[in-house]
C-alpha cells in the first residue's frame, strides 16, 4: 500500500495524525504530509510524496482516509495488497 495527500485539499484538522502518526505528519504550514520512516515527504504533486505503508498501519491509514474532512488522502494498493480472486468452476452439463 502507498499513500499520498493532496495538500490543496487538506484542511489541516490533523485527524489523519490522530489515527496514524507513523504515516502522517503536520508541518509548520499547518498542512498534513505523509512520512516514510519518520521523514516527511513534502514534494506536492510528484511521486516523491508517495509513501509506502507498513502492513501494521494499513487499517489506520484507511480509517484516516475515511474520516478526513478534506477528502485529501489517496491510497494506492499494490498487487499483493489485493485479495486473491477465485476463478469459478465451470458448470458442465451432460446431455443424455
Amino acid at each position: 500500500m502507498r499513500v499520498w495527500i493532496d495538500q490543496d485539499l487538506c484542511t489541516g484538522d490533523g485527524l489523519c495524525i490522530d489515527h496514524c502518526p507513523d504515516v502522517f505528519v503536520q508541518l509548520e504550514d499547518g498542512i498534513a504530509y505523509v512520512a516514510e520512516r519518520g521523514v516527511p515527504l513534502n514534494d506536492p504533486g510528484s511521486s516523491g510524496s508517495l509513501a509506502r505503508v507498513d502492513q501494521r498501519n494499513h487499517l489506520a491509514v484507511v480509517k484516516a482516509a475515511e474520516v478526513c474532512p478534506g477528502e485529501c488522502i489517496f491510497i494506492e494498493l499494490d498487487e499483493h495488497d489485493l485479495p486473491p480472486v477465485e476463478t469459478p468452476t465451470p458448470l458442465v452439463i451432460h446431455a443424455s
